[in-house]
């Protein structure tokens, strides 16, 4: 209740990822609307109000306000060093977030290209490239170099590509699409039932709370914060969770993300994608349960995102698992795809649109 009231009343711009935030400033070109958007002020109170939100257990994510504080640098610097493409180090500065959050360098870049630009522009690639670079060698000057959900070594067998993969792309598609576009619903207030329950928004963000409270219990902490642990200790062992786990966690993430409270959805919504491998699991008890988790956790990322190559390359990233390659790229595309169907706008873009 206290961090959605002081988001509304000091940085309402603070709500939320802060991808959105990235996108609708790379849009105006006013310095102005950009300083209220990625300025100096918001991003402070950004970073604070998602430690908070963390610290409570909010089920939020770190990596979408780190998109918004490396554009907020890059503004800054190009503000304060009268540097032209504005644009363009907005857009890098929010690639180098990250880059930086996973220590995933390419994903970075494919993130800037397909996600926030929408478009190849070869002008600004070098910016782009270098911003990440940089921000990847921080990274690793700061926490060593690692791969984010461990090492994946889990051999996919041909013939499960007929069974895991379409099942898995339905699964993490349809959640993943469902999630989106209630999301988007909420934020567009596009019923009479949703504008009434949103009149009182500190109300309406204790009852949120309230739901994250109670899910966070019946699952012993898994629907709070971002889940890593539990997610990376269930990818190296294949030790996995409570089928309804991943369902818990998906509405817990979606409370905290209508709350109005700042936080991402880039870690939960991993972690939810690797939670409902279990489901999945169940139906096909011969696959291995890392591969299960790996490809619902790609395939449910990239239906939220809509961004199949992000996905692919993340996913890929984070695990350093090169030998799965071809079936984690086809379910992010199959994912993407049936997200499409549900929720026709990607969800960071139409976000985009409220500010």
């Amino acid at each position: 209740m206290v961090s959605a009231a002081i988001t509304r009343r000091w940085a309402p711009a603070a709500r939320g990822s802060g991808i959105p935030q990235a996108i609708a400033a790379r849009r105006d070109e006013s310095p102005a609307a950009r300083s209220a958007l990625i300025g100096l002020r918001v991003t402070f109170v950004k970073v604070i109000l998602t430690i908070v939100g963390l610290g409570f257990g909010a089920s939020i994510g770190r990596e979408g306000p780190t998109v918004q504080i490396g554009a907020c640098i890059m503004f800054l610097i190009g503000q304060h060093a009268h540097l032209r493409q504005r644009s363009g180090l907005v857009l890098a500065g929010a690639a180098a977030g990250v880059a930086g959050a996973f220590n995933t360098p390419l994903a970075g870049i494919v993130f800037a290209i397909e996600e926030l630009a929408k478009s190849y522009d070869r002008r600004i690639n070098s910016l782009v490239i270098s911003a990440v670079a940089i921000a990847g060698i921080t990274s690793i000057l700061l926490v060593g170099n690692y791969h984010y959900f461990g090492a994946i070594n889990a051999a996919f067998e041909v013939a499960w590509y007929w069974t895991a993969v379409p099942l898995c792309a339905v699964v993490g598609g349809v959640c993943g699409g469902t999630f989106s576009a209630v999301v988007v619903h909420f934020a567009f207030n596009r019923t009479k039932f949703v504008r009434a329950i949103r009149s009182r928004p500190v109300i309406f963000a204790a009852v949120c709370g309230l739901i994250v409270a109670v899910l966070g219990y019946a699952t012993n902490g898994y629907a709070n914060g971002t889940s890593y642990q539990s997610t990376r200790v269930a990818l190296e062992t294949g030790v996995g969770f409570p089928w309804w786990y991943g369902f818990g966690k998906l509405v817990a993430t979606l409370a905290s993300s209508i709350s109005g409270i700042p936080g991402g959805l880039f870690s939960p919504s991993l972690s939810v994608g690797a939670a409902l491998g279990e489901v999945v699991g169940q139906i096909l008890p011969n696959v291995p349960l890392p591969v299960m988790f790996m490809l619902t956790m790609a395939a449910y990322f990239s239906a939220v995102v809509q961004a199949p190559l992000t996905a692919f390359v993340i996913v890929l990233e984070m695990t350093g698992d090169t030998n799965n390659a071809l079936p984690i790229i086809l379910v992010c595309l199959l994912s993407s795809a049936l997200s499409r169907v549900i929720s026709p706008t990607p969800l960071y873009h139409a976000l985009s649109r409220t500010f």
